[in-house]
């Protein structure tokens, strides 16, 4: 049955109908919380608050968008409504730092050791410095760099203009690529 079909049938009040769409996007919204969040019990409450989102609000859905675009920006809100609420965490909000772009910070990947050894430090370093990030960043980043979602569709997720996203972006990008360099220089 085509995911028009089933919200069509949701919005009548078909819980079956309902199910169905949560089943095919439970997973993928699950990842993209805990992308964000970087907490398994978080990501869990994040998408199921989004799902209850999803059922009070599906009779307002237009279908103008796709419905997985749709829920993307409600687990943003989500998301970020989650971070507000944490004032004590500390997190980077990359700015204009002309430091943070230089080139002295590429890292000479040369001297890299063993590839498998490699990957590990580089996938824990990586997941470091994500964290640091502030959800602002870390929102943009993950949506573009690992859903790998246009900038237009990231645009329309977080409310922000095409520039802001690429802003957002080529900070988080800059930070993160500073942040690597730095670790492996140590």
């Amino acid at each position: 049955m085509s995911e028009e079909k089933l919200i069509q049938l949701a919005k009548e009040g078909d819980k079956d109908a309902l199910r169905e769409l949560v089943k095919q996007h439970e997973k993928t919204l699950y990842s993209f919380a805990f992308k964000i969040c970087r907490n398994k019990d978080k990501a869990e409450d994040i998408m199921q608050e989004t799902f209850l989102s999803m059922i009070k609000s599906l009779k307002n859905f237009d279908g103008n968008s796709k419905l997985s675009t749709w829920l993307y920006r409600i687990t943003v809100n989500h998301c970020l409504m989650s971070a507000r609420s944490k004032k004590k965490e500390l997190f980077v909000e990359p700015n204009d730092d002309d430091e943070l772009f230089a080139e002295k910070h590429a890292a000479d990947w040369s001297t890299i050791p063993n590839q498998s050894l490699e990957n590990k430090e580089l996938r824990e370093i990586l997941d470091q410095s994500i964290n640091k990030l502030a959800p602002d960043y870390r929102i943009v980043f993950t949506l573009r760099d690992v859903q790998q979602l246009s900038t237009e569709e990231t645009a329309g997720i977080t409310g922000l203009s095409v520039a802001a996203v690429k802003s957002r972006l080529h900070r988080a990008r800059a930070f993160l690529r500073n942040e690597i360099s730095e670790a492996f220089k140590k």
